[in-house]
């Protein structure tokens, strides 16, 4: 690939010792440090996590006072201890696989990596789908030039999963190779009579002229014992797409009603490269998406269209970073929120076009669809523009059922709940029906449909 990245410095092993030491800034955040941190090994792989400790040891967790996390209120995670599983469970996932990645698959459970439960037998040469352990020596050094190398690495959240890597899944795309198969990369936690932490990673690396399509879906399955499903996903996921490489991602979130989940996804685009995001939140009493997207050539293009159905007392937060850095970019933005209940949604996405960014075209779309008087959203859509040739536009809607349109179904002889559940339908299909793999369509258009509580007041 083009791409070239530098290292980020690690501290030495006393500078480390001394910030354990002296400088923890965050009681509660080094005791989840002190939770995730793998036993020592050697290599490569040892430094990279005690630099990252080193930035956790500096940082703290954020608050409202800060303008991008102004609208969520993390005070609720800080009231649970989390502690991690290291060993994989057996659970069945009949219901969870796709039928054309059947044979393409990762699984983790909380975090570590089933391989009984996964399947990569039915793919080309020219691809790497494997867990990190599982890599050869010569493969695990291609891996140490990209992970944890994108820009954000210092970000709290992303610097505490590099702290606590001791595995990921890697999917690496050789020059030229197109990949028809979709890879479905499967996480899924098990929530036990404890609350717990589990730190999912993924590297995707599709070099030039490659074409892969991901399926990066995170769920739960409830541990008999547990009477409640209280657990941490703290998720990072690195892309990197080469010159003229195409990638097509969709990124599912749906975890347990009690679960908390903060998930980063950063992209890398080369020149004249294509990536395409899919990202729909559905589950957690707390979610959190981070997407950024850094444009490092010129004539890329990026599609992200989000979806996000909340309802009860959660809270769905997304927040966006497009930097077209590079002339000639193109960039296409459409989020839905879908809030019912007492939910609460968020949106923050930024378009950053500098003046060097010339003849870009970015489009940036933010509607939202209130199904109670107490639902709440907020939106706030930016552009930052120094460039002076460009065509940019953005905007939000903010809106509820109209009760002409619900009257005109009634008058077909469609009741009222079900012309409700057939307009909610409709404004989510528009996102759904764009995801490339039929299968999951169907599971998503079946699951709208079937949250009931989103049309209560």
């Amino acid at each position: 690939m083009s791409i070239q990245v530098s290292p980020s410095p690690i501290p030495n092993s006393n500078l480390v010792s001394l910030t354990s030491t002296l400088l923890d800034k965050d009681v509660y955040l080094t005791e989840l440090l002190n939770q995730v941190t793998a036993p020592k090994t050697e290599g490569w792989l040892q430094e990279l996590r005690e630099g990252a400790a080193s930035w956790v040891r500096h940082s703290t967790i954020p608050t409202t006072r800060e303008e991008e996390w102004r609208f969520t209120d993390l005070s609720s995670l800080r009231q649970f201890q989390f502690n991690v599983k290291r060993q994989s469970i057996q659970t069945d996932i009949s219901s969870l696989t796709l039928r054309e990645a059947a044979n393409s698959r990762l699984v983790f459970v909380n975090g570590v990596f089933a391989p009984e439960l996964s399947a990569v037998t039915d793919l080309p040469s020219g691809i790497v789908v494997s867990n990190l352990a599982g890599l050869s020596v010569v493969e695990q050094q291609g891996v140490q030039q990209y992970l944890a190398q994108a820009e954000g690495a210092h970000e709290v959240f992303t610097a505490l999963n590099t702290a606590g890597i001791t595995d990921a899944a890697v999917v690496w795309v050789k020059k030229n190779v197109v990949v028809e198969t979709p890879i479905h990369l499967l996480f899924i936690s098990v929530a036990g009579e404890t609350a717990t932490i589990s730190q999912p990673r993924c590297l995707v690396v599709a070099e030039s002229g490659s074409q892969v399509m991901l399926v990066e879906e995170y769920t739960n399955r409830q541990d008999a014992k547990s009477a409640k499903e209280i657990y941490f996903t703290n998720a990072v996921t690195e892309v990197w797409v080469g010159d003229n490489a195409e990638v097509s991602h969709t990124r599912v979130e749906q975890e347990g009603g009690e679960a908390f989940h903060i998930g980063k996804t950063a992209i890398a685009q080369s020149r004249d490269s294509r990536y395409t995001c899919h990202a729909i939140t559905l589950g957690g009493k707390l979610s959190r998406h981070n997407l950024e997207i850094l444009q490092t050539g010129e004539q890329t293009e990026t599609t992200l269209n989000g979806l996000t159905m909340v309802s009860g007392k959660q809270l769905a937060d997304t927040h966006s970073a497009i930097a077209l850095n590079y002339p000639h970019g193109i960039s296409d933005q459409l989020h839905k929120c879908i809030v019912g209940d007492r939910a609460h949604a968020v949106f923050n996405g930024k378009v950053l076009v500098p003046k060097r960014a010339q003849l870009t075209n970015a489009v940036q779309m933010n509607r939202n669809l209130l199904l109670s008087s107490k639902a709440r959203v907020d939106t706030k859509p930016q552009l930052e523009i120094t460039a002076d040739n460009v065509k940019c536009a953005h905007g939000a809607t903010v809106s509820q059922l109209e009760d002409d349109e619900i009257f005109y179904l009634q008058s077909r002889g469609i009741d009222e709940n079900d012309a409700r559940k057939l307009l909610i339908n409709a404004f989510a299909a528009e996102v759904i029906n764009k995801i490339p793999v039929p299968s999951l369509r169907e599971i998503l258009l079946n699951t709208v449909n079937n949250l009931k509580s989103l049309t209560n007041d």
